[in-house]
């Protein structure tokens, strides 16, 4: 079963335009591994201090703790043959374009990123997309002055996080900070080695926190934004504070140049801590799951719901005969806290319900019909994910009924062929979306031609009869509505608000 928790957010909003990333370049051992030595400290900076002239103490005690990391992939040319046409008599000046006739040829291609190290006997950890795929990895320390061959402990491609191990000993480990102490404004450093021109160290501040929502990019999303410079070659490497500790792994830029422009992201060291205790334990990362649809609350669907705010993730449905039923969670249940955590959209759910272990027990604090209850709810693990298939879909018949009260919305009735090519389950019941004006104020909410309409302003809708009657009574200025919908291999339901405001305007 795949995590629709994080399907629905691409499958309801997406992400309009295409953002441009740089820096983004993207052998396990069966030993159990040592656990490594790591110091952790957890209070904040002090903010009151004042600022100094330099920042050359902090750069002395962490630049020696970042390294440089060359990966090399073999890459298999297959061979090119002379023409068969080719008289023998003439294939001897054929020689010249044809050097290696019907040998493979092999080249070395090599990348340079950064990492950081985490424990003296060796633990080094860095961005997955340096060392993913690999033939040979090379870890250079203290000005390229020592070279280890390194091997690769575990890496976590949902988060970009990879944990290396170097076979040394009394290495000067960085101390990890706590980067849930970090605030916006806080003086972040960047080192690294961009451009492959040498150990390098930006400054800057931490510009954003909890930035998620980015193509392209990993997809457990809780970045560190900073305007810090980091360039290719700083890919791995560490993001400290003001006092040297490690509070993030420098992972990607979004560039128009490939070259820093103020919007760097860092993995917050937390995560990427918790990922490292993971992959050294047991050589990977098990996430728990809580399969149900969920969705952001929009300031529409706040007021229909009555909500106090856009605060937690909206339950737009859930599955029969899963955890989250047999806890009693329900359609309409707004999800705004686990375990102890608050949650203040989808994605802050998602990242909480990971960070949990299959089969444990999870405490769920959710507002239903507007009042507080704590459930409780088992966990399940969360599978690989699988992209929807993105087959085309059949498109149904043209409507028959306009919905007065949806402007440009046209519904039919749910005949069975449609039902069939839909893959609508017969527990369906509603009015289906035929035809569906671009500019309209209901699909500037969300509605898709093919959507079913179940409910409208929560009286159930059997039929396009019932969708029109029902039209003609909404009143208010938003119009709710839950939705069956298909697209791809997923499918289930979720709500809308159309705003009634723009109504005849």
């Amino acid at each position: 079963m795949r995590h629709f928790s994080r399907l629905l957010v691409g499958f309801l909003s997406g992400i309009a335009g295409a953002l441009v990333v740089a820096g983004l370049f993207f052998l396990t051992s069966s030993a159990r591994e040592s656990e490594p030595a790591i110091k952790v400290e957890t209070t904040p900076v002090n903010r009151d201090a004042k600022l100094g002239a330099s920042f050359a103490p902090v750069v002395k005690k962490a630049a020696p703790s970042v390294v440089n990391i060359y990966s090399t992939h073999i890459v298999h040319i297959r061979p090119m043959r002379i023409p068969t046409f080719v008289d023998p008599f003439f294939r001897q000046f054929f020689d010249n374009q044809f050097p290696n006739n019907g040998r493979e040829r092999t080249r070395r291609e090599q990348s340079l990123g950064s990492g950081v190290i985490v424990s003296p006997d060796g633990y080094i950890l860095t961005a997955n997309h340096m060392v993913d795929g690999a033939d040979e990895i090379e870890v250079a320390i203290a000005d390229n002055k020592k070279e280890f061959t390194a091997r690769v402990v575990g890496t976590d491609p949902p988060t970009d996080v990879a944990v290396l191990k170097i076979d040394a000993k009394d290495l000067p480990a960085i101390t990890l900070g706590d980067s849930d102490q970090l605030e916006v404004g806080d003086i972040v450093l960047a080192i690294g080695n961009p451009f492959r021109v040498g150990q390098t160290v930006t400054m800057g501040i931490v510009s954003a926190l909890g930035r998620s929502g980015l193509a392209g990019f990993n997809q457990y999303q809780n970045f560190i934004q900073t305007d810090a410079a980091i360039n290719p070659g700083n890919s791995g490497g560490a993001l400290v504070d003001a006092e040297g500790r490690l509070v993030g792994i420098n992972t990607a830029i979004i560039s128009s140049t490939r070259g820093s422009e103020g919007v760097g992201f860092a993995v917050p060291i937390n995560m990427a801590r918790h990922v490292m205790e993971r992959l050294i334990a047991g050589g990977k990362v098990t996430r728990g799951d809580l399969p149900i649809l969920l969705q952001d609350i929009t300031p529409g669907l706040a007021k229909s719901f009555d909500l106090p705010d856009q605060n937690g993730a909206l339950v737009s449905d859930v599955f029969p005969n899963t955890p989250a039923e047999k806890a009693g969670i329900k359609p309409g249940d707004v999800i705004v806290g686990l375990n102890g955590k608050d949650i203040t959209d989808v994605n802050s759910f998602q990242l909480a319900v990971s960070e949990s272990a299959p089969e444990s027990s999870a405490t769920v604090k959710l507002l239903h019909n507007g009042r507080p209850e704590t459930v409780t709810v088992t966990l399940t693990e969360l599978p690989v994910e699988v992209a929807p298939s993105g087959n085309d879909q059949k498109k149904p018949g043209s409507g028959n009924s306009m919905i007065d009260a949806l402007a440009g919305v046209k519904v039919a009735d749910l005949e069975p062929e449609v039902r069939r090519q839909l893959g609508v389950p017969p527990s369906v019941r509603g009015a289906l979306v035929s035809e569906l004006e671009p500019a309209s104020n209901s699909a500037e909410a969300g509605l898709q031609y093919g959507d079913v309409i179940m409910e409208i302003d929560r009286q159930p809708v059997s039929n396009s009869s019932d969708a029109v009657k029902l039209g003609r009574q909404a009143r208010g200025d938003q119009i709710l509505l839950k939705i069956w919908r298909r697209q791809g291999d997923l499918a289930g339901t979720c709500y809308l608000s159309v705003d009634n405001t723009k109504i005849g305007k």
